[in-house]
């Protein structure tokens, strides 16, 4: 669509954040205009997980962290949208100004730190909202609970969140909660996906459906690593994993005057690490086990890449900023039948 490019520059022009606020408070309030900005939905159905696809195209977790825009979502096209992440507790989130943009290498980075309004207000939003999209919803430990207890986090919001969501993504691998990444070594890993695939199987039997759960890693971690991980999830039953989150490092950037701020980088400098992690991933995990690429995605020949090294499906955010609606339906478009 041709209005957001004349709107961008205006946008553009005003912290990242406040930007971001107020387009959710506008999606919430008008998600069927939110729609029409999209253009036409693309339907392209694909079956994974027992769940039913409209297309392979899912915004990523971190865009709406509470859950306020899944019917604007919804209308817009997407196939999956993913919520949060969000936590048991509400909290703040790191102090602001925590979101920055690199137009010109059309890139973000940000340390927001799971601010959010907690899993309750969360799962009101999703239990009243109208969609056809499949939901996941991501969750996450407080910031100021010990590692040693993340588990009770993970278990609190999966308790909470399984009613109404057709997916759930453990987050371990955020950059912006001290400490989180460390639920990726393999000890601390293997403890919380047992006590998390124990806890789905009593809520399996509970409310009559098994939902999928999935891991959202880091792109920041070595090929030993990615092998331990893909093994134990596979061992642990876990249904699926997300690869990547953000990253740590700076390369293509190191020498913008931003390259210097605490959190993760995302957009096209993303894009090379997350294709490696891609690839090992399935050469690791083989053919038949659920993948979803993010990172870096910011044209539909982007996406198909992303699809040829592996993924099933693929998830967006910086390039929705950066490229807005119409981007789904370029995305979808180019992985139609693929």
């Amino acid at each position: 669509m041709l209005l957001y490019p004349l709107a961008r520059p205006l946008l553009f022009s005003l912290d990242a954040e406040h930007v971001h606020e107020l387009t959710i408070t506008w999606m919430s309030r008008h998600p069927d205009l939110a729609g029409m900005l999209a253009g036409q939905t693309v339907v392209d159905p694909v079956r994974l997980m027992g769940l039913e696809f409209r297309n392979r195209v899912g915004l990523a977790a971190g865009l709406d962290k509470n859950g306020e825009c899944i019917e604007a979502f919804d209308r817009m096209g997407f196939g999956f949208i993913e919520i949060g992440t969000v936590t048991p507790r509400p909290q703040p989130g790191n102090p602001r100004p925590r979101m920055f943009r690199l137009p010109r290498e059309r890139a973000i980075i940000n340390r927001l730190g799971f601010n959010n309004q907690g899993v309750d207000a969360l799962v009101a939003r999703a239990t009243r909202a109208r969609r056809r999209a499949v939901l996941g919803i991501n969750i996450g430990k407080n910031a100021d609970t010990p590692i040693e207890r993340a588990e009770d986090d993970y278990l609190s919001c999966l308790h909470k969140v399984y009613p109404v969501a057709d997916y759930i993504t453990i987050n371990i691998s955020s950059p912006n909660t001290v400490g989180l990444r460390d639920l990726q070594q393999s000890g601390r890993f293997d403890q919380l996906l047992r006590k998390l695939s124990e806890a789905r199987e009593q809520l399996s039997d509970r409310h009559g459906k098994r939902r999928p759960l999935l891991i959202k890693i880091a792109p920041d971690i070595d090929d030993a690593q990615l092998l331990d991980i893909a093994q134990t999830a596979r061992e642990r039953g876990i249904d699926g994993l997300i690869a990547t989150n953000t990253t740590t490092a700076r390369t293509g950037v190191e020498h913008h005057a931003l390259a210097a701020e605490a959190g993760g980088l995302s957009g096209a400098p993303l894009r090379p690490m997350a294709d490696r992690v891609l690839r090992r991933l399935r050469q690791a995990v083989g053919a038949d086990f659920p993948l979803i690429g993010v990172g870096g995605i910011l044209s539909g020949a982007n996406a198909l890449a992303r699809r040829n090294a592996g993924a099933d499906l693929v998830q967006i955010y910086t390039g929705f900023i950066y490229r807005g609606p119409g981007f789904i339906g370029e995305c979808a478009r180019a992985l139609r039948h693929s």
